[in-house]
């Protein structure tokens, strides 16, 4: 058997072993999985894969074992290929089974050539999906993914590029990006040094180019032909997009499950054949072969731009903080005592958490206690139609400033790990793509706004919204914002009918006075110091608060939405006789969305304060709450006149 380095190496000499001993028996594929999950179990070895997310693909060694955090953006249709195959030598007539398994090609030596026709032919199924980056991923979470694997040592993680697919784009590293992020000015001096180039089919020496993709969604394809729209669901998006492929238990995974898969990596420049007018079509297996020529760019793009990963495992991700452990369900040593562990210093990070962003909110502590508890709330389940545990929150009174909104998301971005800001005005909402829709001719999912992943947080601006016509597209988009907010479901266009994919997002809309669009709770804020510099003020919050404190933070908002809940029976009595007696005293006032709203509230409540059941405490708390915010509401409609 291969050494031990090769399982990362070399992993389809561990594949080949497995295959060597037990074929033509199908067992040889469950020891495969089962050899590379034991493999990964062992202490920090999973910190030991090269991450595509944070090492440019041509750093990594074709055939490695490497990992990816992703998006399912699109699934295409299931691909046939050969399974097992059997070659025979033209000059001895030796004939020798192999794998396709892992594989894009054939593995053929030079007098070897493929019986199509041998009995011993195994031809299988596997399912292509089409992954991006996470949607709105902050920084601080990739840059803390890259930390905890940047000790990866070189010659597992980086060699040379090969000359035979380095791209011909002018594009610094992941790193490097990253830190300029952190250093602006660094920009223009890496723009001036970058200005050399070469010839994508080696005619000129090739460069140490990198492969992230720029700001805009489109690359260059490699054959010049019109450019390559890697599909982000987001404006502005940066990482690799990768074919996934899929040998077992595809069915689990849907659209927009975030997925950690570790796989084959595949950037064989013969796959860029496919998209080139001169390909040859013996290179590749027929079956392969498009309709069009727009399915052709979009289901075989070079490798180089859109590796291929050939999974060996993968799993769903409950979220994507790199502070917390990956799983919280299992019940493992590690997970339960990190759990204690903090759960035992919860209160005074709630306590810094809320006067953080009472600060941030201009001293509006009861605006600062509602932010927590719509930051920690998630869809915990549907009834019929309904999503329950969804808390969308309206904060109005907001100043006609674009700063103060814009410092809100920038602390929201430092708090979550996926985030994005969407600022409402007539012009981004006409011409603005919210709605993903399929595209028959090139058969894909082309992507929206509204395309994101559970549990990111979608901050609205309607703060620059003026007067203005919406047309067509405006009023489709307007609707599905406000369809994502009360059903928590966007309806994707699929030209013939709509289909709707149910979605977790949290949703905060800043506005001047109420909401156009629905929320499950409007809070008017009450700003009790007024800054006469509000960049300064609102850049000070962050660089004030320790970095230490800033990752407790992070890990309190992530842990408590993961807690499961419950209300015992006799609290519940208790909520029914309470509920009874409000409604007595107040018969037109009280309503059951009321009973409702405060069980929310108070549900968030118990969670902050790390209990998972309520208490008669936090009820009378809940109930405290919603009594100051209704009167805030009052208060403002008296002054100005307008509806609530």
């Amino acid at each position: 058997m291969p050494c031990v380095g090769d399982w990362l190496n070399n992993p389809l000499s561990i594949v080949r072993g497995f295959f060597a001993q037990n074929a033509p028996n199908s067992d040889w594929e469950k020891k495969v999985t089962e050899y590379f999950k034991e493999k990964l179990k062992e202490n920090n070895a999973t910190n030991w894969v090269p991450s595509l997310n944070d090492i440019p693909v041509h750093y990594l060694k074709p055939n490695s074992l490497v990992k990816f955090r992703c998006m399912i953006q699109d699934m295409f249709d299931p691909e046939l290929y050969m399974g097992v195959y059997e070659t025979v030598d033209s000059n001895t007539s030796a004939r020798v089974l192999h794998f396709g398994k892992y594989r894009d090609v054939a593995e053929c030596g030079p007098q070897q050539e493929i019986d199509l026709n041998s009995s011993q032919t195994v031809t299988l199924e596997r399912q292509t999906f089409y992954c991006v980056p996470v949607p709105g991923e902050s920084a601080w979470s990739v840059v803390l993914n890259h930390r905890f694997h940047a000790y990866i040592s070189a010659s597992q993680a980086r060699v040379s590029p090969s000359t035979s697919y380095t791209p011909s784009r002018h594009k610094r590293s992941y790193e490097e990006d990253e830190d300029m992020d952190l250093h602006p000015s660094k920009q223009k001096e890496q723009h001036m040094g970058n200005s050399s180039g070469g010839d994508i089919h080696g005619c000129v020496e090739p460069k140490r180019l990198e492969t992230e993709a720029p700001a805009g969604h489109h690359l260059i394809s490699p054959n010049c032909s019109p450019p390559l729209d890697l599909n982000f669901p987001l404006p502005g998006e940066k990482g690799p997009a990768c074919l996934v492929k899929v040998y077992e238990s595809w069915e689990s995974f849907k659209v927009n499950d975030v997925l950690e898969v570790y796989g084959i990596l595949s950037v064989d420049p013969v796959l860029s054949i496919v998209n080139s007018e001169e390909r040859d079509s013996s290179a590749l297996d027929p079956m392969e072969c498009m309709d069009t020529v727009e399915e052709q760019r979009v289901h075989s793009p070079p490798a180089s731009l859109v590796p291929r990963i050939h999974v060996i495992l993968a799993q769903k991700l409950q979220h994507i903080n790199p502070l917390l452990p990956a799983c919280l369900k299992e019940e493992e040593s590690k997970t339960c005592e990190f759990v204690s562990n903090f759960m035992s210093e919860l209160s005074p990070v709630r306590a810094e958490l809320l006067g953080f962003l009472t600060h941030a909110l201009l001293g509006d502590s009861l605006a600062a206690e509602y932010l927590i508890l719509h930051l920690i709330s998630t869809v915990y389940a549907r009834r019929d139609v309904l999503p329950l545990g969804k808390f969308a929150v309206n904060l109005s009174g907001c100043p006609r400033n674009s700063i103060f909104t814009e410092h809100v998301y920038r602390i929201i971005q430092q708090l979550v790990p996926a985030s994005h800001r969407l600022q409402m005005t007539v012009e981004s909402m006409n011409q603005s793509r919210f709605i993903p829709h399929k595209d028959y001719t090139a058969n894909r999912l082309v992507s929206g706004v509204l395309q994101l992943a559970s549990n990111t947080s979608l901050v609205v601006d309607e703060t620059q919204l003026e007067q203005g016509q919406l047309d067509t597209t405006g009023v489709r988009n307007v609707t599905a914002l406000g369809n994502l907010i009360t059903w928590q479901k966007v309806d994707y266009d699929f030209n013939y009918h709509r289909m709707e994919f149910p979605c977790n997002i949290n949703v905060l809309i800043t506005s001047e006075g109420r909401s156009l669009l629905p929320s499950d709770c409007q809070v008017h804020l009450q700003p009790q110091i007024m800054p006469p510099n509000m960049e300064e003020y609102m850049s000070s919050l962050l660089t004030a608060v320790l970095p230490s404190m800033l990752n407790k933070f992070r890990i309190y908002l992530s842990l408590l939405r993961l807690l499961d809940y419950s209300i015992s029976d006799e609290v519940t009595k208790a909520v029914e006789e309470d509920f009874v007696e409000m409604r007595k005293n107040d018969p037109e006032s009280i309503t059951a969305d009321d009973l409702h709203k405060t069980l929310l509230v108070a549900r968030f409540l118990s969670l902050s304060a790390g209990q998972t059941t309520l208490s008669r405490e936090r009820w009378l708390r809940a109930k405290q709450l919603e009594a100051l915010r209704k009167a805030r509401l009052r208060q403002q409609q008296s002054v100005n006149g307008n509806e609530l």
